[in-house]
């Protein structure tokens, strides 16, 4: 009976499945691209995930990957990525599930998605790009950050 219990309570993540949910790639300026003699392109990063609720224990959290390059208004490349994971969890509650989808998962999936993005855009005939580490634990924090600020702001005028 103690057994059954203490197992009731025991927190566990368990990564259910990893995949691509959406990708793409574009190369609008191919071929005159790779005559060109210079290459130093703009590049920019936009990051996102989100996350849903499946059911009672699992849910399927979504990280975003956008990358462009562009040399001048020119669009050079750009690649997106949905990577998405099935994650169940188990005796967590709601302020810990928020953190666990929130930052935790997208850690778990942002090699996969770094991978895909970098093999793409090589075969897509541009130099290395290499994605650097993300603190996703860090940014969960600033997002909370921000999302209490927006919610005080709110409650002042009021």
């Amino acid at each position: 009976m103690a057994e059954e219990k203490q197992e009731g309570n025991e927190k566990r993540i368990t990564v259910v499945k990893i995949y691509v949910k959406d990708f793409s790639f574009e190369s609008p300026q191919a071929p005159q691209v790779f005559r060109s003699e210079k290459w130093a392109p703009q590049t920019n990063l936009n990051l996102r995930s989100s996350q849903r609720k499946l059911n009672d224990s699992l849910y399927e959290v979504v990280l975003t990957i956008t990358v462009d390059a562009k040399e001048g208004d020119k669009t050079v490349f750009l690649v997106e990525i949905q990577q998405a994971g099935l994650f169940e969890l188990l005796g967590y509650d709601e302020a810990e599930r928020a953190a666990i989808t929130g930052s935790y998962c997208p850690g778990i999936l942002f090699p996969y998605a770094r991978e895909a993005v970098a093999s793409t855009i090589q075969r897509g005939g541009f130099p290395e790009f290499v994605l650097q580490p993300i603190n996703f634990d860090a940014l969960y924090a600033q997002s909370q950050k921000q999302a209490a600020a927006a919610a005080a702001a709110k409650e002042e005028k009021h």
